[in-house]
């Protein structure tokens, strides 16, 4: 079952973002997606399939927008990975 979200924003946002309102909506919603991510709120697989992509294709999106596939609260924490590996 999907559920509607429906946002207010100034026409001239997806205007000067050079973008079509069909556009805008898309870019909307992958970084919404993209963001839930970033904050541990979902995980890759879910998001993926959210956004109907391969877990790979959802990796690679990820990466065009700066987000890292890898998730340490601290260094200390990917040090003590990396020393457990």
């Amino acid at each position: 079952m999907e559920q509607v979200i429906n946002v207010t924003y100034p026409k001239q946002l997806a205007f000067s973002l050079k973008m079509q309102d069909n556009e805008f909506i898309q870019e909307m919603q992958k970084l919404a997606i993209i963001k839930l991510y970033e904050l541990g709120k979902i995980s890759s697989s879910m998001a993926a399939k959210i956004l109907n992509l391969t877990r790979v294709d959802f990796v690679e999106l990820i990466n065009k927008y700066q987000v890292s596939f890898f998730s340490y609260a601290s260094e200390e924490e990917l040090l003590n990975d990396l020393k457990n590996a």
